[in-house]
Formats: structure tokens, C-alpha cells, sequence
């Protein structure tokens, strides 16, 4: 995080168009900085796209190096939404139905379907939840 109110990355774009500009940035693991993570296999390296929408960002070229930004309410929030809510679920099905006298392996396995069935919810409610978390872009101000 740079800045108290702000989640960024700093990537590069890679293409752009009149409706996405797409942003590769690296997302790395905690230990992937770690002198010894080549040693223990555990440094996790992955290359994402995330697509700002070009109305927001139109004077970038491909090539260049920027800052995607994301609010850091919306990053508590999508915290919230993929594992606090879900644990929340889980737990609550699995102790009433405990409660209720049924077995532990169907009460725990209906605590995984209502989680399931939260996630497929979430799913249904993807292109919501994509106008709701907007990623925007800066200009990296790196003296070379």
C-alpha cells in the first residue's frame, strides 16, 4: 500500500482498447521475496491481467509502467465477501444442524453445500460485484 487510502500494484499495460485498458502485474507470495525462496520451492510468482476501463485511463500506451489503484475500503470489502461471510456460513449451518441432533459428517457436509451455494451466488452476482470494485491507473513517477 503507498498511500492510507489506496491498494496498489505496479504493472505494466499491455494492450488497450476503447472499452479495457489491460494492466500484467506480478502478484507475489510473502516468501517470494526471501533470499532462500529458491531453495524451498515455496516463493509463489504468478503474472495477472486486470482490465481498467479505458474511459478512465485513455492516455496510456502500451509498454508503460503504472500503479493500478484500488481503494482499500473495497479491498476490506471483497476480504469480507470471500472469506468472512463463507466461514461465517459454515459455521452457523454446522452448529444448528449439530444442534438439531444430526450426525457430524452430514452437518459438516452441509455446511460445505451452503458454502457452495454462497460461492455460486457470488458467481451469478460477478458482473455486480465487477461494476462495484473499479480498478483505476496512475503514472509511476520513477526518476531513470
Amino acid at each position: 500500500m503507498s498511500s492510507k487510502g489506496d491498494i496498489t500494484h505496479e504493472g505494466k499495460v499491455v494492450a488497450v482498447n476503447p472499452q479495457f485498458t489491460t494492466v500484467e502485474i506480478t502478484s507475489s507470495s510473502a516468501c517470494a521475496s526471501c533470499h532462500a525462496a529458491g531453495l524451498c520451492g515455496m516463493g509463489e510468482v504468478q503474472e495477472k491481467a486486470i482490465q481498467v476501463p479505458t474511459g478512465l485511463s485513455a492516455d496510456y500506451a502500451v509498454g508503460e509502467q503504472v500503479e493500478v489503484v484500488l481503494k482499500a475500503t473495497m479491498g476490506l470489502k471483497a476480504v469480507w465477501l470471500a472469506y468472512a461471510v463463507p466461514l461465517f456460513i459454515l459455521l452457523a449451518v454446522v452448529l444448528v444442524l449439530l444442534r438439531l441432533g444430526l450426525g457430524e459428517l452430514l452437518s459438516a457436509g452441509a455446511g460445505l453445500g451452503a458454502v457452495a451455494l454462497y460461492y455460486f451466488i457470488i458467481w451469478l452476482l460477478r458482473a455486480r460485484l465487477r461494476n462495484t470494485y473499479v480498478f483505476t491507473l496512475r503514472k509511476l513517477n520513477k526518476q531513470q
